[in-house]
């Protein structure tokens, strides 16, 4: 059995054990100079800071409907009142915590009058930008409270070189921010690691952001509840830790977004219980598509990963730290069980699987510097050029031909056609070219008024999960009978639409009707080189009614 001796249970004092599962810490020390440390710590942020901005403004491409549909268009309605709530807001099962981040954003970009087209696209990434720096800061410092510097800053290289965190992570998902608050919170938690002078834990900020996470995304308790368990079994004074610490943190924690909810729905609305009854109880999110239980084991985390998953695999043998390694198979296992499963679930447990990355890449570059990082106590390598071995630098090479074209190819070309479409729409709007839209593809496909930022009538298919079982919703019926469909949509026209929008794949079934009723195709933007679930949705094209003078 593993024992342990703590000065003080909520992280003022020093550790005397490892926190690695048993082992002792592996690797060179770094400076326990505050100010030599406190320089350093801002040197890296400004650094991520800049990569994660330019990473941001690289980001073309549309990945999934919630990054518009659950956070930003959220803030849209609330700042400027208008902006579409799915069904899931009408349900309660949401939580206003995290747009409103985006909301006060966008009450500043009113305020100065910078809420012009351009910046109300890119403001919300860059915005992004600065957590995920701040997440990338914190896995360099975990790393190196576990390991040591050399670990840290592999760890870091593969944390930026990994193409789908450079995809995923400037994404306005709440998946995102929940990663960011996952890594600092695991930095203060004491059954993780043990305090030194250079990285004290601090127990009762772990549980703030531990139970912030858990209000942004309820899921989120997965993995909390893997650390606190973790916790309660290590910690000497389990009293004080669930009467003085966790229930008052929890509850205050828990009454601010209940009541940040209550302002913003109207009556009280408890969203972590309407979540778990809808998503765990009732299996809800089955209705948006299944996978078999391996998928995260055999697909999914695999895909994240890349080719970094062989290193991530040696890390976790060779560092033998258990308790991360079970949190990571942990979160994997949860999610496995539900129906309905999408790759940034998991990626809350992406920079963990890195850091092992990162000390398999420490451990090769240690053994080539004549250095070893599974030794305690070492003297401080004497700063000198360090000529990597092949080995190593065909490693590294492996991992940026593989990861780099991935991450530019997915985020600068894979699904940019819807963007590149409602931009377009935006600065036509602007210039008071676009009267209506009426979008013809699956609900969802295109960013909405946060984007247009124009308050004029818009209709998209609506997709909201029926009470009657097999009920088809409106983006199924379109899609099983485009021509059908839309046939008689404008049977109920009281007014055509100035302008519609739909995927090449669906505009040569109504390409015959489109042109009887007196519209013609004003721009066309590749979307996709090839199909993801449906058929190839190889490019958007823009009608314009030719009969509504503009």
């Amino acid at each position: 059995m593993e024992t342990r001796k703590r000065k003080n249970a909520d992280g003022d004092g020093d550790g005397a054990a490892s926190a690695n599962g048993g082992d002792d810490r592996d690797s060179s020390t770094v400076s326990s100079k505050p100010g030599q440390v406190t320089r350093s710590t801002r040197r890296i942020f400004m650094f991520c800071l800049a990569f994660r901005v330019a990473n941001a403004l690289l980001i073309q491409t549309y990945f999934n409907p919630d990054e518009h549909w659950q956070s930003l268009e959220v803030a849209h309605r609330t700042v400027f009142g208008y902006g579409y709530l799915t069904w899931e807001w009408k349900r309660g099962i949401r939580s206003y915590l995290h747009p409103m981040l985006f909301a006060f954003l966008y009450k500043l970009l009113h305020l100065t009058g910078l809420d012009t087209p351009y910046v109300m696209s890119k403001a919300p990434r860059l915005m992004q930008s600065v957590f995920s720096a701040l997440g990338d800061l914190y896995l360099y410092k975990l790393s190196d409270a576990l390991y040591g510097e050399n670990v840290a800053s592999w760890s870091l290289f593969c944390q930026l070189a990994n193409w789908f965190m450079f995809f995923c992570m400037n994404r306005t998902f709440s998946n995102c921010l929940e990663t960011v608050l996952t890594i600092m919170g695991l930095y203060y938690w004491p059954c993780i690691r043990d305090s030194s002078k250079d990285h004290p834990v601090n127990r009762k900020w772990g549980l703030v952001i531990a139970a912030l996470a858990c209000a942004l995304r309820p899921t989120s308790a997965i993995i909390w509840l893997y650390v606190g368990t973790l916790e309660l079994f290590l910690t000497p004074n389990k009293v004080k830790f669930i009467v003085l610490e966790m229930i008052p943190i929890g509850s205050l924690v828990l009454g601010f977004t209940c009541l940040l909810d209550r302002l913003m729905y109207g009556s009280w609305v408890i969203v972590p219980l309407n979540f778990l009854k809808f998503n765990f109880l009732s299996s809800g999110g089955d209705y948006y598509g299944t996978h078999p239980w391996h998928w995260y084991f055999s697909q999914g985390f695999l895909v994240m990963l890349f080719t970094f998953t062989p290193l991530s695999v040696a890390g976790m043998i060779k560092s033998k730290n258990q308790k991360l390694s079970a949190l990571i198979l942990w979160v994997l296992t949860i999610y496995s069980l539900l129906g309905h499963k999408e790759f940034r679930f998991v990626l809350p447990v992406l920079p963990i699987a890195l850091i092992f990355s990162g000390y398999a890449l420490a451990q090769m570059d240690a053994s080539d510097s004549s250095s070893s990082i599974t030794k305690k106590k070492q003297v401080p390598r004497k700063k000198h050029i360090v000529k990597w071995s092949p080995k190593l630098t065909l490693t590294v090479l492996f991992l940026l031909v593989t990861n780099i074209p991935m991450a530019l190819y997915m985020s600068l070309f894979h699904q940019r056609g819807t963007e590149d479409a409602m931009n377009y729409l935006s600065e036509e709007a602007y210039k008071g070219r676009v009267k209506s839209i009426l979008f013809l593809m699956p609900c969802h496909s295109t960013p909405y008024y946060s984007t247009l930022h124009t308050n004029i009538p818009m209709q998209f298919l609506d997709c909201t999960p029926s009470e009657e079982k097999g009920k088809l919703d409106e983006s199924d019926r379109f899609m099983m009978d485009p021509l059908g469909f839309v046939s008689e949509l404008a049977g109920n026209w009281s007014e055509r639409p100035s302008h519609i929008v739909m995927f090449a794949s669906e505009e040569r079934k109504l390409r015959d009707f489109i042109i009887q009723h007196s519209f013609r195709e004003v721009k066309r933007f590749f979307h996709a080189h090839f199909k993801v679930d449906r058929d190839l949705q190889s490019s958007v094209v823009v009608y314009a009614n030719t009969e509504d003078r503009l």
